[in-house]
């Protein structure tokens, strides 16, 4: 009996041993398996955040465009109504000028400063001035003077 006690034994720790190396090999695997998925997350993450990049770009592009559109238009319709009202009231240019100078305020008045005293009246060195300075942005509020004035009509 003791014979078979020990066989049984033997035979146990056979069991265990080849079970162990099973389970070895099971894991070894499953990590293998979860390392390879690792990459592959790894890679997906790469790839979306390079999309991710890409795509803000290409959608800044179109912001950048439509703020021009719309400064464009801004523009024109600024223009569009400066004509109405200049023709309105028959201003001349001089007057055009001094309504310009008495409405600027800010970093746009301080521009002033760089035009000799006796080029202050006259309305393409001021509108020079500006752009140089600014671009077409400070359009808008030349447009905005000529629209407020248009009471200041004799008549």
């Amino acid at each position: 009996m003791e014979d078979r006690m020990e066989k049984g034994q033997e035979e146990f720790k056979k069991g265990q041993v080849e079970l162990k190396a099973g389970l070895e090999k099971r894991m070894d695997q499953g990590q293998a398996e979860m390392k390879k998925g690792q990459e592959m997350k790894n890679q997906i993450q790469s790839h979306v955040e390079s999309q991710d990049g890409k795509i803000k770009d290409h959608f800044n592009s179109y912001i950048e465009k439509i703020e021009e559109v719309v400064q464009s238009v801004k523009k024109e319709i600024g223009e569009t109504q400066f004509d109405v009202v200049n023709s309105t009231n028959g201003w001349t240019d001089r007057v055009k000028a001094s309504q310009l100078v008495a409405s600027l305020r800010g970093s746009e008045a301080e521009v002033l400063q760089g035009i000799p005293d006796d080029k202050l009246m006259d309305l393409t060195t001021i509108e020079n001035a500006l752009e140089a300075r600014f671009g077409d942005s400070h359009l808008t509020q030349f447009y905005r003077t000529e629209l407020k004035t248009t009471r200041q009509k004799p008549g």
